[in-house]
């Protein structure tokens, strides 16, 4: 199921088997494995897939909704990642504690 997924994705973003391996920190190798359905890929792989190319999970594991995160979601992300930085900055300055609620 996911190698078929891997290898529309890989096409999509008009990238070869080495770069989409080198760019998910992930081998060559166990790449291509993936894409050729030998192994499963690991939880590492798929969170540097959706993540550095905004692919839908989704989509990827239950076949729902399309290949790519629309924007309003890839702007939520986002939206959510810089308070998340903000709220370290924020605790690493003593200006709010730990324990605050978000």
């Amino acid at each position: 199921m996911y190698g078929k997924k891997l290898h529309e994705i890989r096409k999509k973003l008009n990238l070869s088997q080495e770069e989409i391996a080198a760019q998910t920190n992930t081998s060559y190798r166990a790449y291509t494995s993936y894409e050729r359905g030998d192994r499963k890929p690991s939880f590492e792989f798929l969170e540097n897939l959706v993540n550095k190319y905004n692919v839908n999970l989704n989509w990827l594991i239950a076949n729902s909704g399309e290949p790519f995160k629309s924007q309003d979601q890839q702007n939520e992300f986002f939206k959510n990642e810089i308070l998340s930085e903000v709220r370290k900055m924020l605790i690493s300055e003593g200006l709010i504690n730990k324990t605050t609620q978000q």
